[in-house]
């Protein structure tokens, strides 16, 4: 069983969301699929799954008994971007944060995640010195739901982790991919390298 990583429609192989997991893709570690080729069969034979931002949310409303098994069965996702159309009941829309400054982009690290653990988050705030890639609201929390990493004196929760009462877990990061912000190759490249670990059960 391997990663799946869906891709969008119209992304190239290999560009921001896809190109930090090419040695995991050449260990077997993760399958590539783009969106028109995904089959219910794909969450079968998944151990962890990957959404990027540009997902078509409208389009993968057709999977949502194929991704509620896939958790029912202890499978990990990453979610990443704004949630418009909740695959989950428990799940609700993205919420903006409302002309946000500078200081609302702040980060603080508020649980020791194992992806994020000891990664520092400042080092993520800003891309080229310009801040909000990495995100600008949050997609709310679902009973249970804890928060790892939020945005200024606010608090709003940019990401959470959420084990599910039914089975699974789901990383939520409400922006960009988290491992293509920043201007630190090497935190990029650990971020990465934690995905994919943890989406394989190595870290827990």
């Amino acid at each position: 069983m391997t990663i799946l990583f869906i891709q969008s429609h119209y992304q190239d192989p290999f560009n921001m969301g896809a190109e930090p997991f090419a040695e995991a893709v050449a260990q077997d570690l993760m399958t590539v699929v783009r969106e028109t080729d995904l089959r219910d069969e794909h969450f079968a034979t998944a151990r962890g799954l990957i959404t990027t931002t540009h997902l078509d949310q409208i389009g993968f409303q057709r999977f949502i008994p194929a991704v509620t098994g896939f958790l029912d069965h202890g499978g990990r996702w990453i979610y990443n971007g704004h949630i418009l159309r909740p695959v989950l009941p428990e799940l609700s829309t993205y919420i903006p944060m409302p002309q946000p400054r500078r200081a609302d982009l702040v980060q603080t690290r508020v649980f020791d995640h194992p992806v994020f653990a000891g990664v520092d988050q400042t080092k993520l705030e800003t891309n080229h010195g310009v801040a909000g890639f990495y995100g600008r609201g949050h997609n709310p929390l679902p009973a249970g739901a804890v928060a790892i990493n939020v945005f200024g004196p606010s608090a709003v929760p940019v990401d959470w982790i959420w084990k599910r009462p039914d089975g699974g877990e789901l990383l939520s990061h409400a922006g960009n991919e988290f491992w293509g912000c920043g201007d630190d190759t090497d935190v990029k490249r650990q971020l990465a390298d934690r995905a994919v670990a943890w989406l394989c059960g190595i870290l827990n």
